[in-house]
Order: C-alpha cells, then sequence, then structure tokens
C-alpha cells in the first residue's frame, strides 16, 4: 500500500517509522504547509508541498493525514477525504459526532472511505469499552490517562497567542483510581478523576495572566478539570519536557450472578514511552485495514469499531487462527 503524509509534526515522523516496520507499506512521501525545502524527513523520504497533493491522487492509496484536533483536522479531513482515502486521528470526544458527520459526507460524495480518530483513545480504548461494557451489562466504565503528555491538549495550548510552546501533562488521581479498582463501583466526576499541570514557555512580553485564563477556561479541554499552569523558560522545556511518554486504563467493573453476587474487573492498560510513535503504529495498521476494505467497494467514514480485527494484522486468516486464536 502507497501511503503519504500530510504533515509532519511529530505524528508525522511517527508514521514515517512505522511505515518501516510494516513490509507490505511503501511511504509516497510527505505532504507539508511549510516550504519542502526546509524540511528534512528521518529516512530521507521525498517532501511535497501541501497543496501540490491532488496532482498525484492516482498515485497514493491512503493519506495518513497528521493534523491537530483542534483546527486542523476539521477542515483537512474533509477536504482530503473528496479525493483520496484518508485517516486521522480526531481526539476531540465531544466533536467526534461532528467530524465524522463531516467526512461521511465527503467520502461518501467521492467514493472514497474515511477512517477518523484511530489511535488509542479515541481508538484501542473505545474498543476495549465496547467490548467490556457487552461482556459485562450490569456494571460501570471507568477510563484513566497518564500520566503522560496529551498532544491534542499540547496543541491546543500552543494555538494561544503569546505561547510559544506548551506540554500538556494529564494525571489520574490516585484515590479514584484506587476506588475504582476495589470493585466498589464509585461515581466521579472528571473533576475527581484527573488533573492537568500546563508548562508554558510564553513570547517575551506576552500576558501570563491572559494566557492562563485562556488555559484553564478552554472548553473540551480544561475548564472541566482542576488545572496548574506553570511558566517555565525555553531552555527548562528542553531540558526536562522533551519527551512525549503517556498511557492509561480501561476498567470496567461488572455483577453476574442470580443476584448479582459476583464482582469481574476487566482492566486494559498501556505504558508508553512515545504517544506519537505509538499512536502512528495505530494509524499505520489502520491505514492496512482501510485499503482492504477500499478494494471490496467499502465507501464513506469508519472508525475503529466498523474494522475487523483480521484485516488489521499483515498475516494470513490460516496464520491468524494458527498463531493467535
Amino acid at each position: 500500500m502507497k501511503l503519504a503524509i500530510y504533515g509532519y509534526g511529530n505524528l508525522g515522523r511517527g508514521v514515517e517509522c512505522a511505515i518501516r516496520q510494516n513490509p507490505d507499506a511503501q511511504l509516497f512521501g510527505v505532504f507539508t504547509r511549510r516550504d519542502p525545502a526546509s524540511v528534512k524527513t528521518l529516512t530521507g523520504a521525498p517532501v511535497f508541498a501541501a497543496d501540490s497533493i491532488y496532482a498525484y491522487k492516482d498515485e497514493i492509496d491512503l493519506v495518513i493525514i497528521c493534523g491537530g484536533s483542534a483546527t486542523d483536522l476539521p477542515k483537512m479531513t474533509p477536504a482530503l477525504a473528496k479525493a483520496f482515502n484518508v485517516i486521522d486521528s480526531f481526539d476531540t470526544h465531544a466533536n467526534i459526532p461532528k467530524h465524522y458527520a463531516a467526512v461521511d459526507a465527503a467520502a461518501k460524495e467521492s467514493g472514497h472511505i474515511a477512517l477518523i480518530s484511530a489511535g488509542w483513545d479515541p481508538g484501542l480504548f473505545s474498543l476495549n469499552r465496547l467490548y467490556a461494557s457487552s461482556i459485562l451489562p450490569e456494571g460501570r466504565d471507568y477510563t484513566f490517562w497518564g500520566r503522560g503528555v496529551s498532544q491534542g491538549h499540547s496543541d491546543a495550548v500552543r494555538r494561544i497567542p503569546g505561547v510559544l510552546d506548551a506540554r500538556q501533562y494529564t494525571v489520574p488521581v490516585p484515590a479514584a483510581l484506587e476506588a475504582v479498582r476495589s470493585g466498589s463501583m464509585p461515581e466521579l466526576t472528571t473533576r475527581e478523576k484527573h488533573t492537568r499541570e500546563v508548562f508554558v514557555v510564553a513570547d517575551e512580553g506576552a500576558d501570563k495572566a491572559t494566557i492562563e485564563t485562556a488555559i484553564k477556561t478552554m472548553p473540551n479541554y480544561f475548564s472541566d478539570y482542576d488545572t496548574t499552569v506553570t511558566f517555565i523558560s525555553a531552555d527548562e522545556m528542553k531540558a526536562s519536557h522533551a519527551a512525549l511518554p503517556h498511557g492509561g486504563f480501561v476498567i470496567r467493573t461488572g455483577k453476574t450472578g442470580l443476584n448479582k453476587e459476583h464482582t469481574h474487573t476487566i482492566e486494559y492498560a498501556l505504558t508508553l514511552d512515545s504517544n506519537p510513535e505509538f499512536t502512528s503504529s495505530v494509524l499505520v495498521a489502520c491505514a492496512r485495514a482501510l485499503c482492504r476494505m477500499a478494494a471490496r467497494g467499502v465507501t464513506g467514514c469508519k472508525t475503529v469499531f466498523d474494522i475487523a480485527p483480521a484485516d488489521l494484522s499483515p498475516l494470513t486468516r490460516e496464520e491468524i487462527i494458527k498463531k493467535m486464536l
């Protein structure tokens, strides 16, 4: 499958590396909004101007869109779905239905297939919530993220005027996690489950109080959480916050038995050295599935719920049954 990368930040570089680990994938090239001559890829892959991508629509099987969820993907994904099979990692949970509808309309009109919100959450965590709630209908779901860097939240902060760089850490509240694992099925508010820590490099002369207020009141990102904002230097950011770790837990506690006398807990956990590289690996596996679905004539927008597990694997059906069933 010939894949193109649209956008070349942390996620785009992760996709570039992930493609190298999949022999059935080939990188056609990287498309960027920057001057292509100024961009050097990790593997020497060719770089093109973003607006030139439509000239190559007959040479690309699928475009992996590596933009931010705050402002990029709501525009990029529907636009590119009019000419290509596409996949993105849109992760603003509250806006997924709206984004799905826009991409679905564009993909159906053009006869292409699209996949939105692929990654680990949304993505792998979404699948585990679905599986667990189906198996234990009498129960309750809990999702904890971190401690780790959220790419989407960090990107949203960097778009605030006066912000030069930012890292946002999502941190589970230990008491809440312990209560869930106890099987007591507590009712927890958003604020009770997580806190958020934001480290910001501000432009010289920027109003830090205004920046802090903009962060703490940002809907869908920070307004529902206890958030701590710390202003640091660019040197400290580079020294202490260059890595992009993340992870988390999906937990469902449920009851079975005639009188609901037995308690069961399903827990799925991820510990990630690199959030963008792991997300990229999910995107490439989903790209394989999408190319197979496209070959079968499937069109329109899809989610991870629509992908058959076998379509994700490079193995044959016989190998999957023998090695993994």
